[in-house]
C-alpha cells in the first residue's frame, strides 16, 4: 500500500492530528475498496468456474455416451464373428470326422 502525503498547503489549515486523520480516512477508504474489488473478482470466478464445470461434465456425459454406443456396436460385431467362426470350426470338423469315418 502506498503512503499518502497530504500537500503542506492542506496540512497547515488541516492541523497535523487532522492531517493524519484525514490520511488514515483515505487509507481505510483504500483498503475498502481494495477487499470490495477482491470479493468482487473472487465471486466472478467462482460463477465462471461453475459455468465452465457444469459445461465440461456436458461434454464428458456427451463423450461417455458416445463411447458407449460404440462399444456395444463393437460387442454386437464381436459376437456375430465369434458365431461365425464357431459354426465354420464346427462344419470343418464334421468334414474331418466323416471324411475319417468313411474310410
Amino acid at each position: 500500500m502506498g503512503v499518502i502525503t497530504i500537500p503542506r498547503s492542506l496540512r497547515e489549515r488541516l492541523g497535523d492530528a487532522a492531517s493524519e486523520d484525514f490520511a488514515a480516512l483515505i487509507n481505510d477508504i483504500d483498503l475498502g475498496a481494495r477487499k470490495d474489488a477482491i470479493a468482487i473478482a473472487e465471486e466472478r470466478f467462482e460463477r465462471r468456474l461453475v459455468e465452465e464445470t457444469s459445461k465440461l461434465r456436458l461434454e464428458i456425459e456427451k463423450v461417455r455416451s458416445e463411447l458407449s454406443g460404440e462399444i456395444s456396436n463393437s460387442k454386437a460385431e464381436i459376437i456375430k464373428w465369434m458365431f461365425l467362426f464357431w459354426i465354420g470350426q464346427t462344419a470343418a470338423l464334421i468334414a474331418i470326422i466323416k471324411f475319417l469315418v468313411v474310410k
